[in-house]
């Protein structure tokens, strides 16, 4: 990759303005951040970003515009468009985000910019500073974050990760709101230990311990890995009390993979009590088709009180299907408890629908979000066209031990 390699991607994207998301920036901003969230909610093979690339292919230029229609919502929209760009000069890497809404004169204006640069200083230190800038009244970049990490990778697979942010205070100097440690080592063959620390402003102005987290991961026979992570809290005695416990276990056996999650959470008594139960199922045909189904089990059910059992709330399937021609599409359904009359079981309350078809010219995908609404019938939450002039084909793929749990 040479210093003058880039690539461009530009969305054009239009959001609800009407029943809660008004003309100011700022719930503009909201609104912007509803459809991003529900446009990652869809299957990753419609939202590759630079991240898709392999090792060997160079960094090209390439353009998508993204059009986000809700007519069955909100006739009446907001115009945002979405710039993201990656460039690199030999170790340094600088990716930028631009969010741009139309005003009232019909021009489009920069309303955010989010900058990450990334500096690979030697082979076992890299640092990374992010910086996130709004616009004022005036049009004027105003610095309202910056966020900087150093990493260091030490012998033995082990890693110390020191993250600090910062926030301007009213006279515009930057200070330090949060601070987070992240140790990772060996502690014994396939045994794995990460302590965290997060530290936060206390009433003395200055940032103390406000919780530790202590992650143990195990990897057994039979492609089977165990995890247990704890968070502490502090008493307020000086000393730290163990809060929540997450237990995971997933094998792999050829193509599919299964996974449970069971999360203990301190009640008002004082004592660990199970509070959420997810199991997990990935499959892959020789065709290539991939299935996915999560089941999520807890003690709180929408609409009713708690009875001390876990229920059933959230069931989540997908399916992905690709044609020898390169074409994908992909379905998923979302089943949720209605709150309304809880003991009915499940009933389907999103429905998402993506295709995306190759052509000489690039590729193009489409995203349908349909949710149920108050009355119970289904309408569309957004409809999401991408046209793209370069989209790399070819994915990294991480194998099933480096998946985060």
């Amino acid at each position: 990759m040479t210093a003058s390699d880039t690539y461009v991607r530009f969305a054009s994207v239009a959001l609800p303005s009407a029943d809660g998301c008004g003309t100011s920036s700022v719930v503009a901003l909201g609104c912007v951040l509803v459809v991003i969230g529900a446009y990652c909610f869809c299957p990753s093979a419609f939202a590759q970003t630079s991240d898709s690339r392999t090792a060997e292919e160079p960094t090209k230029s390439w353009t998508a515009t993204t059009d986000l229609k809700s007519d069955d919502v909100g006739p009446q929209r907001i115009p945002v468009s979405i710039i993201e760009s990656h460039s690199q000069n030999g170790n340094r890497t600088l990716d930028k985000r631009s969010v741009e809404i139309r005003g009232t004169d019909g021009h489009f204006e920069r309303f955010q910019d989010v900058e990450r640069e990334t500096l690979t200083v030697d082979a076992s230190t890299v640092r990374t500073t992010m910086r996130t800038l709004h616009r004022d009244v005036n049009g004027m970049k105003a610095l309202v974050q910056v966020t900087e990490e150093e990493k260091h990778i030490l012998p033995g697979d082990g890693a110390n990760i020191v993250r600090v942010t910062y926030n301007p205070d009213v006279n515009g100097r930057l200070q330090p709101v949060q601070r987070e440690i992240v140790e990772t080592k060996k502690i014994g063959k396939d045994l794995e230990e990460t302590n965290t620390t997060v530290m936060l402003p206390n009433v003395n102005g200055g940032l103390a311990p406000a919780f530790k987290t202590h992650e143990v991961r195990k990897r057994s026979a039979n492609n089977t890995i165990e995890s247990q992570k704890t968070t502490l809290l502090p008493d307020g005695a000086g000393n730290w009390q163990v809060n929540e416990v997450r237990q995971a276990t997933t094998r792999q056996e050829a193509t599919n993979r299964t996974s449970e999650e069971h999360i203990s959470r301190l009640d008002s008594e004082g004592k660990l009590g199970e509070v959420s139960h997810v199991v997990s199922q990935e499959s892959e045909s020789t065709s290539g088709e991939k299935r996915s189904l999560v089941e999520t089990y807890s003690i709180d059910v929408p609409g009713a009180t708690r009875d001390g059992k876990l229920h059933l709330i959230e069931r989540k399937s997908s399916a992905e299907h690709s044609s020898s021609t390169g074409e994908r599409a992909t379905e998923q359904r979302v089943e949720q408890t209605n709150p309304g009359n809880p003991g009915s079981g499940l009933r389907v309350s999103v429905l998402v629908e993506g295709r995306m078809v190759p052509g000489p010219s690039g590729e193009q995908s489409t995203v349908t979000i349909r949710a149920r609404d108050s009355n119970g019938k289904f309408g569309i939450v957004a409809v999401d066209t991408t046209n793209a002039d370069r989209i790399p084909t070819i994915e990294v793929q991480q194998t099933h031990a480096e998946k985060p749990q």
